[in-house]
């Protein structure tokens, strides 16, 4: 959307700004939560070892942390006795191939206890705090409400079909459970797991680069979280960031250029497949070669790592007050120094730093639409230039945001009223990237290299680097079919509007 009301020169309402702020915050915290507990923690926490807790232990253990009110002796021995229940049935599902009793395993077990307490506690929450994206967006995932611009979800005080004072204060509601959580479980918990883990401060940095697009505009049309470039992890520096010189290779990913020692803008960008890798039986992949569905994107000639450590480095450089205060305040905790953002550990805590800054702010974006609404201003699209009569015979235009994983980039390219050209650079490409035409590795593959692997067969240390990225192989690969066959098309009709 931001792309083409980029191209067409449309600026949205602000009723419908500060509705988008909300639908990101809300993802942004319930996503963040659910990748720590559900996808990233048990990398740290060893769900067998909990067995082994002592359930009155483990309620004084979370009582000194947190005033979170599920904290008895009682609450934990009846999770203890799940969780066996669980084991005994021998039906471990996603859990059956995890590597527990690994050496590198360091949580006792009351804290392991406590963790995986919180998960299941996670996975209620987030089922009810999501609510936010069906009053805003119509469901989730995949919301329904965004138009080019503005949004299509009405709002009105007197009826009860739009956003009104009911839902603002439902919103409310929910947004205040979330902040709850977030305070007093997740901050708590990482804040209570790392120090068992400080070695991986110094695991795990990647490539040194940072891009962030900022996001959440206000009013003016500045950006809440900042704009920027930090480059070799020099945080006296916020560089600019100059979209134009951003450039895809595929030098070693499955994708043809007429010359793959060059890269191209995603406005002439082209995806090509042209898969050369391995058939049954799979072999090793040959780096040399073409070795992923990845393609590398680079800004001026660098890999760059996107996502909430790259936010949060741009934001605390920039003098972002919030983010420094919540930062200083977990590296005072910790004990550590800001030189440990740059590795393993750091990206889990930058995460979880971001949901506490997000998590405050969603009451000020909620109380931002509902004095909008007070005052009067009901409009939530701008049709002015909706047309496509209206339109010019040619136009480009890029969109960018922060989605929860990183900087995402949308490049269209408009010609007589159809779309001649769109890519689109999401973030795990930018992390997941191979190497160029140069040989320079992506953040995944520069975060390995040093990692030290305890045991070849059970590689728990690789997944705890790369799960720390938050990775989505979906957002970065394109199916097709692989005789060339079109699978689907898709037009847009014009004359209905």
């Amino acid at each position: 959307m931001r792309a083409v009301e980029d191209a067409l020169g449309i600026e949205i309402p602000d009723n419908a700004r500060i509705i988008r702020n909300l639908i990101e915050g809300i993802q942004y915290v319930q996503d963040h939560v659910i990748h720590f507990y559900h996808l990233h923690a048990l990398d740290w926490v060893d769900i067998v070892s909990a067995l082994d807790a002592d359930p009155d232990a483990t309620a004084a253990l979370a009582q000194s942390i947190s005033d979170w009110p599920k904290s008895s002796a009682t609450y934990f021995k009846g999770v203890r006795d799940r969780v066996a229940a669980f084991v005994a049935s021998g039906q471990l599902g996603p859990f059956a191939n995890a590597y527990w009793g690994h050496p590198v395993y360091k949580l006792p077990p009351e804290a392991n206890l406590m963790a995986v307490a919180h998960y299941l506690e996670a996975l209620d929450w987030q089922r009810e705090v999501i609510r936010a994206h069906a009053i805003l967006g119509g469901k989730n995932p995949n919301l329904q409400t965004y138009l080019v611009g503005g949004m299509a979800c009405p709002v009105d005080p007197n009826s009860q079909a739009a956003i009104n004072a009911d839902k603002i204060a439902l919103l409310k509601g929910l947004f205040a459970r979330a902040k709850e959580f977030v305070d007093k479980v997740y901050l708590p918990d990482v804040l209570a797991v790392a120090p068992f883990y400080l070695e991986w401060a110094g695991i795990g940095g990647g490539v040194g680069n940072f891009l962030s697009y900022g996001d959440f505009p206000d009013a003016d049309g500045n950006p809440w979280l900042p704009q920027g470039v930090i480059l070799n992890q020099d945080l006296s520096t916020v560089h600019p960031v100059d979209h134009e010189k951003i450039a895809e290779y595929v030098t070693h990913a499955w994708y043809s250029y007429d010359d793959e020692s060059a890269g191209k803008h995603p406005w002439d960008g082209e995806t090509q497949p042209n898969y050369t890798g391995p058939t049954p039986p799979y072999d090793f992949l040959n780096t040399e070669e073409k070795y992923t569905w990845m393609k590398a994107p680079r800004l001026e000639g660098r890999p760059m790592e996107v996502g909430p450590l790259a936010r949060m480095l741009v934001a605390y450089a920039s003098g972002h007050e919030r983010v420094q205060a919540v930062v200083d305040s977990v590296l005072e905790t910790l004990g550590v120094g800001p030189e440990v953002l740059f590795s393993t550990l750091g990206r889990t805590a930058a995460r979880c730093i971001e949901t506490v800054i997000v998590a405050e702010q969603l009451d000020a974006w909620t109380n931002e639409l509902a004095a909008s609404i007070g005052s009067g201003d009901l409009a939530i699209h701008n049709w002015d230039k909706w047309d496509p009569a209206n339109w010019p015979a040619e136009a480009k235009g890029w969109g960018h945001t922060e989605a929860p994983r990183g900087a995402l980039g949308h490049w269209v390219h408009i010609k007589e009223g159809k779309i001649a050209n769109y890519q689109c650079v999401v973030p795990s490409t930018w992390n997941c990237s191979p190497r160029d035409a140069t040989g320079q590795m992506g953040p995944y593959e520069a975060a390995l290299i040093g990692t030290p692997i305890a045991d070849p067969e059970k590689p728990l240390e690789v997944l705890r680097t790369i799960h720390s990225f938050d990775p989505c192989m979906a957002c970065g690969v394109h199916v097709v079919d692989a005789t060339g066959r079109e699978i689907t098309q898709i037009t847009f009709n014009t004359s209905k509007y």
